[in-house]
């Protein structure tokens, strides 16, 4: 990936969220439904980008003493906002909507096209995004789907990572999610928006249909911490869609 290109991915969030990724959004409740969003906080030390820890027990990946939310509906089941190969809950309040980079055809193409390539991050593309605002926050919960393969969640989690532009402190562990085996990574990224270093934590299983990464960003490290509950609550309750 260029220098160009990797600056340009810091702005996927602000990029996608102007052009408004296609989709429905429902209401949460019973139902599937609820938005999502990114985050986490701390002080950045200055290390290579990619450069990545490998630790095992979930108290080192850094969100485990973090207490899930409170449900407010679930994603990732028919009729739901997001048709996806796994479902889970999603905190109160935040509101889910499929992502299509179908922009239409009033947009230039070149940027069309710098989007959609945007929209991909190591073997995942962006399908789904789950907007923290209504919740009082600013950030999403995303998730990205990839084709199968043989890749294992550490790799397709290490893909992701070494995608993405300006990364330190990265420290990746084994963890169980539902009933799955998935890989879990905290790392420091960069906000282009606020030209300050951020927290970010994402994790991936693999499911007979692809694997599926589940990241939060924020706007910056604050936002991201205080939606770290929606993180466990997604962690927490993901199962293999039936």
């Amino acid at each position: 990936m260029t220098r160009a290109r990797g600056a340009a991915r810091g702005l996927i969030p602000a990029a996608l969220a102007a052009v408004t990724l296609a989709g429905c959004s429902s209401s949460t409740g019973a139902g599937d439904g609820g938005p999502g969003g990114p985050a986490v906080s701390s002080t950045p030390a200055p290390a290579p980008a990619g450069a990545g820890a490998e630790k095992t027990g979930a108290d080192e990946a850094g969100a485990d003493a973090t207490k899930a939310a409170e449900k407010g509906g679930r994603v990732g089941g028919a009729g739901s906002a997001c048709d996806l190969p796994v479902t889970f809950d999603i905190a109160a309040h935040w509101k889910p909507r499929g992502a299509s980079m179908d922009l239409g055809s009033g947009l230039d193409p070149e940027l069309a096209e710098e989007l959609a390539d945007l929209a991909e991050q190591g073997t995942v593309k962006v399908v789904c995004e789950i907007d923290a605002k209504p919740a009082g926050n600013i950030g999403f919960l995303r998730v990205w789907q990839g084709e199968a393969s043989e890749d294992d969640p550490r790799a397709v989690l290490k893909a992701f990572v070494a995608d993405a532009p300006n990364v330190s402190e990265a420290v990746y562990t084994q963890v169980t999610v539902g009933a799955l085996a998935a890989a879990e990574v905290g790392y420091t990224g960069h906000s282009e928006l606020l030209d300050e270093p951020k927290k970010e934590r994402a994790f991936a299983v693999v499911t007979p249909d692809g694997p599926v990464v589940v990241h939060l960003g924020g706007m910056d490290s604050e936002e991201h911490v205080a939606m770290l509950p929606a993180f466990e609550l997604a962690k927490k309750t993901l199962e293999l869609r039936r």
